[in-house]
C-alpha cells in the first residue's frame, strides 16, 4: 500500500502560529517604517520643489508645513540638521524608533535620511 502524502495537522498549526506571529511583529514596526518613508518624501519634494535653498529658519518651515499634512511624530523641524556641502543645502534627520514585540523583547530601529547625493 502505498503512503499517502500532505501536510499534516500539526505541521499546519506549527506552520500557522509562525506565520501569524511574523505578521504581529510586522504590523507592529510598520508604523516607524511608514514615518521613515513619509520624511524621505518630505525631503524628496523640498528638494524638487527647491525648499532647500532658502534660510535655516525657511527650510525648517517649509518642513513644517508639510508634515501638518504628514503627521510625522518622530522628526521635528528642530530635529533636521542643516549644512552646506559642495555648495549644496544638505538636510539629515536621524531618529531612533523603540517598538515593543513580546513581553520583554523590543525592536530597536535606527533610520537616517539625508538629501546628500
Amino acid at each position: 500500500m502505498r503512503r499517502e502524502r500532505g501536510v499534516g495537522l500539526v505541521q499546519l498549526i506549527v506552520t500557522l502560529g509562525i506565520l501569524a506571529l511574523i505578521a504581529v511583529m510586522l504590523a507592529k514596526v510598520m508604523p516607524s517604517y511608514l514615518e521613515f518613508f513619509s520624511v524621505k518624501k518630505m525631503f524628496a519634494a523640498m528638494e524638487q520643489n527647491g525648499e532647500t535653498k532658502g534660510t535655516v529658519r525657511e527650510i525648517r518651515r517649509a518642513y513644517e508645513l508639510r508634515n501638518n499634512v504628514e503627521d510625522v511624530k518622530s522628526v521635528k523641524a528642530e530635529d533636521i540638521e542643516i549644512t552646506k556641502e559642495a555648495g549644496e543645502t544638505v538636510l539629515t534627520a536621524t531618529w531612533s524608533a523603540r517598538v515593543p514585540l513580546v513581553y520583554n523583547i523590543n525592536a530597536c530601529l535606527d533610520f537616517m535620511v539625508t538629501t546628500a547625493k
